[in-house]
């Protein structure tokens, strides 16, 4: 049976997020393990090793950028990093499903930044959609309730970080190939956490917290490269919605593997980022289709 490109980047997409999550169940397993700059920096080399080997493979390993992409490249490294750090400092103390539903919030905040600062199109529809999808992320974090977490908010500060770094891509010229960015900021974190590690006490590396930080590697590798080909293969509208399949991944390796379950707001929480997450993917490729259309009949 033959399956359309829709479907196969459905398909795609939904690998990325759960190879995405698992590296994050990883990530957080070494907790006890490995200091946090040990465990970013060995992960690194791993990543970076492979992004090297792919760059070559694809034809795509080359530097002659212009001085404006290098800017942008420099400025989605430095979040690269800032994300890393704050990331993975929340997944130490904090449930994983938690962890996930807030960064659901991504397509809100993506959307509001590209409207407020590139001018691009938002409808009162999207714009309420992403006011009630912060009630939701409120709701997650439970500021001042019995069960806050400081933590959450360096996640909400993560997602600030990649939200400039998504809004730096997006001014890339197509100059910059895309693994060529991701393997670059890939060095970036990787030096940067090779020079705080240097600065505290290394944990001997186990066989058990060895495997542990090559499974991250692997998964977050498999993550990425599955998140391009399903972004190459399928429509965005269609494909996108898709990258809400982490928070369910998340839930499951949380109460399976962690014994964790979020309380009943923080669940509501969720869905109501989630829906409007899904609503305001739905407005954006309803608006793009319409331009599309408009091109063709000028």
């Amino acid at each position: 049976m033959q399956i359309s490109d829709n479907t196969r980047g459905a398909l795609l997409m939904v690998g990325s997020m759960a190879a995405f999550t698992f590296n994050d169940a990883f990530m957080k397993a070494l907790s006890g393990e490995l200091p946090l700059f040990q465990a970013v920096f060995l992960r690194g080399l791993c990543v970076t090793l492979f992004l090297t080997i792919l760059c070559a493979a694809l034809g795509q390993l080359r530097l002659g950028f212009s001085r404006m992409d290098w800017w942008l490249i420099a400025l989605r490294g430095l979040c690269e990093i800032a994300v890393a750090y704050l990331f993975i400092t929340a997944l130490f103390n904090m449930p994983i499903a938690n962890v996930s539903a807030i960064l659901q919030a991504l397509p809100l905040t993506v959307s509001l930044a590209a409207a407020l600062f590139f001018g691009e199109a938002l409808g009162w529809r999207r714009l309420t959609a992403i006011l009630i999808g912060f009630v939701g992320v409120v709701m997650i974090v439970q500021p001042g309730g019995e069960g806050f977490n400081i933590y959450a908010l360096w996640v909400l500060a993560a997602v600030i970080g990649v939200t400039v770094r998504d809004l730096a891509a997006r001014r890339m010229s197509r100059a910059v190939p895309s693994v060529m960015a991701a393997l670059i900021a890939a060095v970036m974190v990787t030096v940067a956490a090779g020079v705080a590690s240097a600065f505290i006490a290394w944990s001997p590396v186990t066989g058990a917290s060895g495997i542990k930080v090559l499974a991250a590697a692997f998964f977050i590798i498999g993550g990425y490269v599955f998140s391009v080909s399903a972004m190459r293969i399928g429509d965005v509208s269609a494909v996108a919605p898709f990258r809400y399949t982490s928070l369910l991944v998340a839930l499951v390796i949380g109460v399976v593997v962690f014994g964790e379950l979020p309380n009943t707001i923080a669940l509501v929480g969720a869905a109501i980022v989630v829906a409007t997450g899904l609503f305001t993917l739905y407005r954006e490729g309803r608006a793009r289709r319409k331009i599309r259309a408009a091109e063709v009949f000028k």
